[in-house]
């Protein structure tokens, strides 16, 4: 049995301006930030851009905390993707999954940060000319995905949510759930560490692992979503604050 090495590192979506698909929103989640700990969630949009198993290539949204609010940059964006504001009935008890299966038109472009490329939805605008873009079907939802995960490891978190072909390369792995493979936290993944944890491994684990010649392929998972972990750190932002640039798919 010939045994061949996971790919870790995660493919963006190319620079792209062109229709879309929302196709997922995904479950809540917390995040730290310089306010305290929050819920997140982030918006998933399908393009026109095909992989090579015949899949397509997803964009995520940056973070929003469950907010419509005037000032909230959810009640922004959609304010942007749907045209115009909501109505006093769309937003009592507005519901997410509502967005899903509704067409857009996105603009994504790169950002380069320490070595990793974001693709950033910088613009989202409603679909006016033309047929909409209907999903291709290959994406499972994150909430399926955690629910049930499929076998082999298809649709797995940071994969681009899709099943796997056979004889395609094994799904790439999103920064959090990365497992840990040395230490005291050896099995969990790096969203089930406390944010000290994490820290003793950068200060005490990172140094050592990235002076390895030739590191191994956990050291090389571990060592990317720590990295991403600092650069989240950097830049948290409340609701309506400054921009947060966290990019990295679930």
């Amino acid at each position: 049995m010939k045994i061949q090495e996971s790919k870790a590192e995660f493919t963006p979506c190319p620079e792209y301006t062109g229709r879309a698909v929302c196709v997922d929103v995904t479950p809540l989640k917390k995040q730290q930030s310089q306010f305290g700990e929050r819920d997140v969630f982030k918006i998933v949009f399908e393009t026109e851009l095909d992989r090579e198993d015949g899949s397509r290539f997803c964009a995520w949204s940056r973070n929003f905390t469950p907010s419509v609010n005037e000032k909230a940059n959810l009640r922004k964006f959609l304010r942007g993707w749907f045209g115009r504001d909501l109505t006093k009935e769309e937003l009592a008890g507005f519901e997410t999954d509502s967005l899903i299966g509704k067409p857009a038109q996105i603009v994504v472009v790169h950002e380069f940060k320490d070595d990793q490329t974001y693709a950033n939805i910088v613009a989202c605008t409603p679909h006016r000319t033309g047929e909409p873009l209907q999903p291709c079907g290959a994406y499972i939802r994150v909430i399926d995905r955690q629910a049930e995960p499929a076998p082999n490891g298809a649709g797995a978190p940071g994969g681009g949510g899709y099943r796997r072909a056979q004889g395609v390369a094994e799904p790439t792995i999103e920064h959090a759930a990365v497992k840990i493979h040395v230490g005291r936290c050896k099995g969990l993944e790096l969203r089930d560490l406390a944010p000290e944890q994490v820290e003793a491994l950068i200060a005490h684990w990172l140094p050592t692992a990235k002076a390895k010649a030739k590191p191994l392929a956990d050291d090389r998972r571990l060592m990317a979503a720590l990295d991403w972990w600092l650069a989240m750190q950097r830049q948290p932002a409340a609701d309506g604050g400054p921009v947060d640039e966290d990019n990295i798919p679930y």
